[in-house]
C-alpha cells in the first residue's frame, strides 16, 4: 500500500507492506508510527511504533495509521555506552521542516513492527 502525508508542510511518501496491512486491520486504535531522528554525539535514525512513540503530534493517514516526525537530542553526550536508550529531551529546532524525511517504509515481520525512513531519491 502506499499513501502520502503532510508533516510541517512537507510531504512524506508512505510505503507499507501487505503483510503490515493484515495486521493494522486487526488493531482497534490506529497504529502510531514515529520517525525519530536523534541529535547526539552521533545522528541516529530510528522508527518507533505503537506504545514505544512519544510524539505529540501525530497525523492520520488512515484510520489505522499514524504517523508522526521528532527530533530529538540526548540529554547529556557521555563517551561510555549506558544502559538501555539515554535520556532523551525534543530538540527544538530553528526549521524542523528541513528535517522531516521525504519517505517510510512500514513492514509486520517475524511478529515485529519493522520500519526505515530516509531523506533521499525514491525508495
Amino acid at each position: 500500500m502506499q499513501s502520502s502525508v503532510d508533516i510541517l508542510n512537507k510531504t512524506v511518501r508512505l510505503e507499507w507492506s501487505k503483510s503490515a496491512e493484515v495486521e493494522m486491520a486487526k488493531l482497534s486504535v490506529p497504529l502510531s508510527v514515529e520517525m525519530e531522528l536523534y541529535f547526539s554525539c552521533l545522528l541516529r535514525k530510528q522508527v518507533r511504533f505503537g506504545d514505544k512513540a512519544h510524539s505529540r503530534e501525530f497525523v492520520p493517514v488512515s484510520p489505522k495509521l499514524q504517523v508522526a516526525f521528532r527530533p530529538v537530542m540526548t540529554t547529556v553526550c557521555a563517551a561510555d555506552s549506558c544502559d538501555g536508550e539515554p535520556p532523551v529531551e525534543d530538540f527544538a529546532i530553528v526549521n524542523p521542516a528541513a528535517y522531516v524525511p521525504h519517505w517510510l517504509k512500514i513492514d509486520y515481520r517475524h511478529g515485529q513492527w519493522q520500519g526505515e525512513f530516509g531523506f533521499n531519491g525514491k525508495r
